[in-house]
């Protein structure tokens, strides 16, 4: 059976292509290289700094973290504040000659970030191949992060599968729209497979939706796996970084998995979100709250969802 494992790679991205070669590229970019019956895949935000989403999606998409600091700037915090609210606890950390150590260490401290692996860059790789792969059992699920149409063969969408095995000509819902989907074939590593199991990147061809019906942060799986709904309650922290105040009625984009959507405070004590359109969510997934204007720090805070 062949094994996977996705890392993140932030800070300094272009190191990614030391690991793997490029695949798809868009706002979130992947690099990926099999090795004997393993394949590692490592994504960057390259949509980020200029755009927030793409650096929650992108940790999203992985169980690792590498961390390359070239400089230390709020951008680095971001990046900070963004794993330690995902609780991304299993990483990497490394720096350039040109980064004060002190300093990285006092941005650090109480966060996830403190459990990280600390080594030079020369051993990042040597780290990497220590890693090994993890299984989440459970119903078939996959999250969805590109969708387009190919000539001859239809639907097909790109994911992560995040619980379980997805086997071909499986029958499966899409959330949260509940489209019914079957799957016709499945890819991994441009080779077809008949099953793929968590946590594989993998291509689908797919019958039931259209490319237009389907977007980033969807999530395939069996009947009842998810919920779907368009408000949800979180056990909310706020970030100490973002100084302004939040009121009921107040707009923000809300990141829960690889969905980012348009939401409205509905209260604030406790913290409920009312969304424009409905989300897939698990009870217990971790809501992240944007605020892409904001000149300072984009994260508002954070929780699981209640």
């Amino acid at each position: 059976m062949v094994k996977s494992i996705n890392f993140v790679v932030l800070g300094k991205q272009d190191i990614a292509a030391e690991f793997g070669k490029k695949g798809t590229e868009t706002d979130i970019s992947l690099y990926d290289r099999k090795e004997s019956d393993i394949i590692k895949t490592w994504v960057t935000p390259s949509g980020f700094p200029e755009k927030i989403q793409p650096l929650l999606q992108a940790i999203n998409l992985a169980e690792f973290v590498i961390f390359f600091v070239d400089k230390l700037d709020k951008f680095t915090g971001e990046q900070i504040i963004a794993l330690d609210s995902l609780k991304k606890d299993k990483g990497i950390l490394s720096h350039s000659f040109e980064v004060d150590e002190s300093k990285l260490d006092s941005m650090i401290k109480d966060t996830v970030l403190e459990n990280y692996t600390k080594v030079e860059q020369d051993k990042i790789k040597e780290e990497i191949d220590k890693i090994e792969p993890s299984i989440k059992e459970g119903p078939s699920e996959m999250v969805v992060d590109h969708c387009f149409d190919v000539k001859g063969v239809g639907t097909v969408i790109l994911g992560k599968v995040t619980c379980g095995k997805i086997k071909q000509y499986d029958n499966l819902k899409l959330y949260p729209s509940e489209s019914d989907v079957l799957i016709k074939s499945i890819q991994m590593h441009d080779d077809p497979v008949q099953e793929s199991v968590c946590p594989a990147r993998v291509g689908l061809a797919v019958k039931g939706v259209k490319p237009d019906e389907v977007g980033r942060g969807d999530v395939i799986s069996e009947q009842g796996a998810v919920v779907v709904g368009s408000e949800i309650e979180l056990d909310f922290t706020k970030s100490p970084f973002y100084k302004s105040d939040i009121a009921e009625g107040q707009m923000c984009l809300v990141s829960v998995g690889l969905q980012i959507k348009a939401a409205k405070f509905a209260s604030i004590t406790p913290l409920k979100l009312n969304f424009e359109k409905p989300i897939a969510y698990h009870k217990g997934d971790i809501a992240v709250i944007l605020k892409p204007e904001s000149t300072t720090i984009r994260i508002l805070g954070s929780g699981p969802i209640k």
